[in-house]
């Protein structure tokens, strides 16, 4: 699955078990390379806390109202900015800094900003919706599984009462296995079940031959955030008490030697981690696709059980298997064949309670929360439980349920606006391709053919998924959301060397993001991320350009990024440029990427420019296209001045306040090696610093410190 998000969807996977939204098929998820890790992150000040229906200064992120926020009288804070601040030295801060500095974190959160809040917002509608149901008697269908699911969830008496009982088949199959190909099929049963493998399944469209879905075969096998965790000093406390939550968890559910084994288990990531790609190597889209055969793994990866694996999970007839980190599949391999039985054993019971803390007693919810949301976010709460309710309900029957929300909090008006928008941004990508200097007239003809071939879902789904064979049993939380995993494993094996559904969504309509999605060459825009600071009909439309129309752009761009460029207008990753074109692009992705890397997150950390390629040239694009779309609209008329700022300085001012924002360090430290996006401060200084419109818009000065001279500034879209 290759889709690149506004938002990191990694973000909301990494919180999972403390929110209790944790979707047991996500392994193969997670590890698919170049997604779902593309996203947006930034959230806002206090002053739009206090300001914002939905949310009251100190509440712990608690929601009050359902209705829509807005910013301003015209769409932008101007009590959030910080005047005193020149645009060219920080334009974050001109645009966010008093709003930054009184921002609050509730909690229960590891920050705060645009994005949160409109989840805040997003989750009291679904909130509304869900208790709404599971107040009423005599429901069917998905209203009756939506209830029942929340219901459940809500019931901590007998959750507590239970304890680990619902986890012991789990734990007694696996301490039953007697051998290595045993312990293979396991790992295949986790695709659609509690625990995981060292290697993880995802079916999804071809990347060579995208009108069909295929297999994909990725590393995996770790339990903290990335494979610098386990390697680099700057984590050593986080390594160690991970060690210490492992032995936590075997010893919650009775292990002999929790600690023994426990150092073992890390001992045996830490080997994993060492011979896994990185992220960055993970982008490079030709060297991701290595199509193999059932039978070629063997060759491929010896060592491994591949083919009790595969049976186990149902996929031992897939006409084809993707490889993705090819040099790594022998090395995995070969650390799986040396490995001690009893030490796979206790591995994978540690994963399977790992995964089902978050539905079982408060002593597995309280020390997953603990280490997870606590020690590698920084949150100080646990969230409440009504929370994790409806999170367990958007994991089960999250379409379901986004059928019931566009119906109440989507206006049709909407959708309407977001397509005029769409052509706007799409024209001016035209134009900016048809008037580039750098490239050959051969790649542009091609570049436009993709354009036009682009497509476009906003608000929500035309069909919606079919769950009425979803079992969902009142009072039984764990068995619900195992069957709900079993269930959404067995969508994926449906369309298993079938064609795809064109009308297939990857997000629900509740989700605030947006994605791209290069094998089908199409940008979606769930309903729930269209509105302020987004988009607002009361709002000036040149904020409205840099909010919504920021993000159209920037979607629109990732399908000419360093990774979205080499999909052509079919979707099929192929190589359509000229090799003069190619590498005038590759010099300056390079000069960029530099640019951020200098960038410090904290001190001593840096922004890593190769990771965020893709995203922060999406930003550029974004803020170029939102320019150009705005001028558009104008239809040759001049621009208002409103309160003492141009129509330009509006644009880009609205592009800055979508990534309000302030998290706590150690998600700060987790998502500078984790997360393709730049930090949230840099998305609106970055991009900005290299398009001319902006120097001229804020006067921008040599001697200002985010100044670049015209020969240094990046020219890409």
């Amino acid at each position: 699955m290759n889709k690149f998000h506004l938002k990191s969807s990694a973000i909301a996977r990494a919180a999972g078990a403390a929110l209790g939204v944790f979707v047991l098929a996500s392994n193969a998820l997670a590890a698919s390379p170049g997604g779902p890790d593309r996203c947006l992150n930034e959230l806002c000040s206090m002053r739009s806390l206090a300001s914002f229906d939905g949310m009251k200064a100190g509440s712990g992120g608690e929601a009050t109202s359902t209705e829509s926020p807005h910013y301003g009288t015209w769409g932008i804070d101007l009590a959030g900015m910080d005047r005193t601040v020149k645009p060219g030295d920080n334009f974050y801060d001109f645009v966010n800094g008093t709003a930054t500095k009184n921002m609050v974190i509730p909690a229960d959160r590891s920050g705060i900003g645009s994005f949160d809040l409109l989840e805040v917002l997003s989750e009291a509608r679904s909130r509304a919706l869900v208790e709404g149901l599971a107040a009423k008697h005599g429901l069917t269908g998905n209203d009756a599984k939506i209830a029942d699911v929340y219901r459940s969830m809500m019931d901590e008496k007998a959750v507590e009462q239970l304890g680990a009982e619902p986890l012991k088949p789990e734990l007694a199959a696996i301490a039953a296995i007697k051998n290595k190909a045993e312990m293979a099929a396991f790992m295949g049963r986790t695709s659609g079940d509690f625990g995981i493998g060292f290697f993880a399944a995802s079916i999804g469209s071809d990347d060579k031959n995208p009108s069909l879905n295929a297999l994909r075969l990725t590393q995996a096998g770790l339990g903290l955030p990335d494979r610098d965790y386990y390697l680099q000093k700057s984590f050593a406390d986080k390594k160690a008490k991970y060690q210490a939550y492992v032995a936590t968890m075997l010893n919650l559910v009775g292990y002999a030697n929790a600690e023994q084994e426990a150092k073992r288990i890390v001992d045996l990531e830490t080997a994993i981690a060492k011979v896994s790609w990185t992220r960055i190597e993970r982008r490079d889209t030709d060297k991701t696709y290595n199509a193999t055969t059932v039978a070629g793994l063997s060759k491929l990866a010896p060592g491994f059980d591949w083919l009790p694996f595969l049976q186990a999970a149902s996929l031992a007839d897939a006409k084809k298997v993707i490889v993705t980190e090819k040099s790594a599949f022998p090395k995995i391999a070969r650390i799986f064949a040396g490995t001690h039985l009893e030490t796979l054993k206790a591995w994978e019971t540690f994963h399977a309670a790992d995964q089902a803390a978050p539905y079982l007693s408060s002593n597995f919810v309280t020390a997953s929360w603990q280490f997870r949301s606590h020690e590698l976010g920084g949150a100080q709460e646990q969230r409440p439980r009504w929370k994790r309710a409806v999170g367990a309900v958007e994991a089960t029957l999250g379409d379901a349920l986004g059928r019931d929300y566009v119906g109440v909090y989507f206006p049709a008006e909407s959708k309407a606006k977001m397509e005029a928008l769409v052509a706007d941004l799409r024209a001016a990508l035209k134009d900016r391709i048809e008037h580039l200097t750098w490239m050959s007239d051969v790649t542009k003809t091609r570049a436009l053919d993709k354009l036009s071939k682009f497509g476009v879902k906003i608000g929500y789904p035309d069909k919606w998924r079919d769950f009425s064979n979803l079992e969902v049993k009142r009072g039984d939380l764990f068995g619900n959301m195992q069957r709900s995993s079993a269930f959404e494993w067995a969508f994926a094996l449906s369309k298993l060397d079938k064609p795809i559904d064109p009308t297939e969504w990857l997000m629900t309509p509740q989700t605030v993001n947006a994605y791209y999605e290069p094998t089908r060459n199409e940008i979606v825009f769930p309903a729930a991320i269209l509105q302020a600071p987004f988009f607002d009909p009361k709002a000036d439309m040149a904020v409205n350009y840099g909010g919504i129309g920021g993000v159209i752009g920037h979607e629109i761009t990732h399908g000419f990024d360093d990774e979205g460029r080499h999909y052509d207008g079919g979707g099929k990753l192929s190589d359509w440029w000229t090799k003069a074109d190619s590498a005038k692009f590759d010099a300056q992705t390079k000069i960029y990427g530099k640019q951020f890397d200098q960038f410090e997150v904290l001190p001593g950390v840096h922004v890593q420019g190769g990771l965020t390629m893709g995203e922060n040239i999406a930003d550029l694009g974004g803020n170029l296209l939102a320019l150009g779309a705005y001028h558009r609209s104008l239809k040759g008329a001049a621009a208002p001045v409103i309160d003492g700022f141009t129509g330009d300085q509006r644009v880009f001012m609205g592009f800055a306040q979508v990534w309000r924002s302030k998290y706590r360090e150690d998600m700060l430290k987790r998502l500078a090696v984790s997360d393709p996006h730049a930090p949230d401060q840099f998305r609106a200084i970055g991009p900005v610093r290299n398009i001319d419109a902006w120097y001229e818009a804020f006067d921008v000065k040599p001697g200002d410190k985010y100044y670049l001279a015209p020969k240094d500034r990046v020219r890409i879209w």
